[in-house]
């Protein structure tokens, strides 16, 4: 067992232990240890729940072909275990000293050139985002452009002058001392992942463990089933930032890679629980486009790169982005215990307000969503206040499948509409057999309101999100009839 982590920080191995003694907690976010640091107040604590980007970095890890990857996370939703044997950037890490003068990076260059920041206290985690937009990208378009920004906050510049620096930072073929230094970074990270045993971190009430193999996981899930299963922590974190929470026992999956996968074949696509989302994105172009478009709304890209689809679907939330598309996907999720697995189709695994059919001894590792016909129309909706970096106040997926004009299988699946994600059986028997027609739509419109009770909450009133569920029928329908212009769209 390993009690200690460790990571390349400043072009060196840092480590931290947890003892008594250490000011530290396995639970201590990134922000508040770089925040703890004399050299490296850059980065700043704006919402503490991965709202506005002040708290960004970047991380560097071992990727394919001995390169390094990079992505900008939110500090603020990290815990300090889940970067160990990566490679941790910082807005004082991107300028250095040659002959005694200081040279910025090209991001921090443009910056200044295109007067992209005023008060300056968003502009470290503005930096950071596009310099990984720089590692990640050359010539990048406006849409990627805007994407990497998407979680990023900025009260007094409008934005355009640091779309503006992005745009100029990444054009052309620029290189930086990243690259220089990359192959003894890279050295450096191998000499830390060689050492694959289990970490185990006792500190106070807590008990934190972060396993490297699967069969390792499902050992601690056995002997601790009472512990809280993370991979992104995106939702976890908020326990304790938000409701001062004290999170005892851990299970942190970040480095089991037998859960980063997707793969597909003759069934289907599978889709293992630990892969971020960004990567889930990205292999959905093209493949599965209802997934691609729900995955663009989905957060910011730093919550993308470490939010994972098990985790979303363990949430079991009624607003989960992506669990109305899995019942129209007719996805199943793969539970594994030490000794045996199950297979269970997602409309049985969530049976509860944030419960699930999950056993003790199991864990979430992988979703498959089979294949369908080529004529299977599917496609999914998203309302909130906000197109980007907001929770659902309603979100809808359907299913249709038509045989002569009438309909001969369709899903109607719905969140934010009752404690669950939840699909509405009356209105889907109601139209099964029936000519696909405005007139078929509009008589099933009464039914939802019956199948539903929606709560009044801060975000909308149960009047809005009755009528907006029916709606988002209606807008289905007539995209079946015209499809539609723009390529998610968005109410």
């Amino acid at each position: 067992m390993q009690d200690t982590i460790r990571f390349v920080f400043d072009d060196r191995i840092v480590e931290i232990g947890f003892s008594e003694h250490s000011g530290f907690k396995p639970t201590t976010t990134l922000l508040t240890y770089l925040r703890s640091l004399p050299s490296h107040k850059g980065v700043k604590e704006g919402c503490s729940e991965g709202d506005c980007g002040a708290c960004t970095v970047v991380l560097a890890e071992l990727g394919d072909h001995g390169k390094l990857v990079y992505h900008a996370v939110d500090s603020c939703l990290v815990f300090l275990p889940m970067i160990h044997g990566k490679q941790l950037i910082t807005i004082e890490n991107l300028a250095f000293n040659k002959e005694k003068q200081k040279i910025l990076h090209p991001v921090q260059r443009m910056i200044v050139e295109t007067y992209g920041s005023q008060c300056g206290y968003c502009t470290p985690g503005v930096v950071m985002s596009i310099f990984g937009l720089f590692k990640n990208h050359k010539n990048p378009s406006r849409e990627t452009i805007e994407d990497a920004l998407t979680g990023n906050l900025c009260r007094c510049t409008g934005y355009q002058s640091i779309l503006m620096a992005a745009q100029k930072a990444c054009s052309g073929n620029a290189k930086d001392h990243f690259s220089q230094y990359e192959q003894g970074v890279i050295g450096m990270l191998k000499e830390i992942t060689s050492n694959t045993d289990t970490f185990e971190i006792r500190k106070g009430k807590q008990h934190y463990t972060k396993p490297f193999t699967l069969s390792e996981a499902l050992r601690l899930r056995k002997d601790f089933p009472s512990a809280t299963a993370i991979n992104g922590s995106t939702d976890v974190t908020l326990r304790q930032t938000k409701k001062k929470e004290l999170l005892t026992d851990i299970i942190d999956l970040s480095g089991v890679e037998e859960l980063r996968f997707c793969r597909n074949d003759a069934d289907g696509y599978t889709i293992g629980a630990g892969l971020p989302l960004e990567k889930v994105r990205l292999f959905s172009e093209g493949r599965l486009p209802a997934l691609n478009k729900i995955l663009k709304l989905f957060g910011s890209l730093q919550i993308r790169n470490i939010a994972t689809l098990g985790g979303n679907v363990g949430s079991a939330s009624p607003i989960g982005d992506t669990l109305p598309l899995l019942m129209a996907y007719k996805a199943k999720i793969k539970l594994c215990s030490h000794t045996d697995h199950r297979i269970i189709a997602i409309d049985d695994f969530i049976v509860g307000y944030r419960k699930t059919a999950l056993y003790e001894n199991e864990l979430i590792t992988e979703i498959i969503i089979p294949n369908h016909n080529s004529e299977t129309i599917i496609n999914t909706y998203k309302v909130s206040k906000r197109r980007d970096l907001d929770i659902s106040t309603v979100s809808a997926a359907f299913r249709l499948e038509l045989q002569d004009g009438r309909v001969s299988e369709i899903i109607l699946a719905y969140g934010g509409m009752a404690s669950v994600p939840a699909r509405a059986v009356k209105t889907e028997l109601f139209l099964s057999g029936k000519q696909w027609t405005r007139k078929t739509i509009e008589e099933a419109q009464p039914l939802l309101s019956e199948e539903f009770v929606p709560v009044s909450d801060a975000r909308a009133e149960a009047r809005f999100r009755n009528t907006t569920a029916k709606n988002l029928l209606l807008k289905f329908f007539k995209e079946t009839i015209i499809p539609p212009r723009i390529p998610f769209p968005f109410l």
